[in-house]
């Protein structure tokens, strides 16, 4: 989810860019605004997801408050959620014995 939600919100912020910085009426404007309003709306969606699973996979893997507030906060930050996502992915591995 994390990967998922980081390349979400790094291409709505491409595309936020284009709407942004390009002529008003151009159609790399209005390219920009459609695929900002409809990214938008699924990047919101699934970074609840993210927050949701995260926090279950915490209290599963038992992570302390200050690791699983972190991993929380960082995947609102671009590019944050891929490092969050392998500092989480590290941090339970070890946790978990060998059978």
């Amino acid at each position: 989810m994390a990967w998922i939600v980081g390349v979400l919100l790094v291409t709505l912020f491409v595309f936020w860019g284009l709407e942004l910085f390009m002529p008003q009426g151009s159609v790399w404007q209005q390219r920009g605004e459609d695929v900002t309003q409809w990214l938008g709306v699924a990047h919101g969606w699934l970074y609840m997801i993210f927050l949701i699973m995260a926090a279950l996979l915490a209290r599963r893997a038992r992570w302390p408050l200050g690791f699983t507030a972190v991993t929380l906060v960082c995947g609102t930050v671009p590019v944050l959620s891929f490092w969050a996502e392998r500092r989480a992915t590290k941090y339970t591995r070890s946790l978990m014995t060998p059978v």
